[in-house]
């Protein structure tokens, strides 16, 4: 049976929250990145590596596409001859990661609106 049709008539359908979810925070290494970076004013690139488990080339790859949504903030500095490279969440990171994360559990929860 069509959902739709069982549906009251004059009632509107809500859209289903999983169209809530940001597309960039989705993918599994986002998301771990995001997650570790929620909990921490920020992290050194070589401890969000180790973190989440990932080469450097993968974490780079994710870190610039999370950079370009405006979801981290990256600063690059020398510590002496050695290169640091530190990440933070921006406000709107932190706001999308919170509202994915509500978002996920609405619909873990079961408390989707029909």
């Amino acid at each position: 049976m069509n959902p739709e049709s069982a549906a009251e008539p004059g009632r509107v359908q809500s859209q289903h929250p999983r169209h809530e979810l940001s597309d960039v925070l989705h993918q599994p290494v986002r998301f771990s990145i995001a997650a570790a970076l929620a909990n921490t004013e920020t992290m050194d690139f070589k401890d969000i590596r180790n973190t989440v488990q990932v080469s450097d080339s993968v974490l780079s790859k994710q870190l610039a596409v999370l950079e370009k949504a405006g979801l981290v903030e990256i600063k690059k500095l020398f510590v002496g001859k050695f290169p640091r490279t530190s990440v933070k969440l921006t406000a709107e990171g932190q706001k999308a990661w919170t509202h994915h994360l509500d978002t996920l559990r609405r619909i873990a929860g079961g408390s989707v609106p029909l």
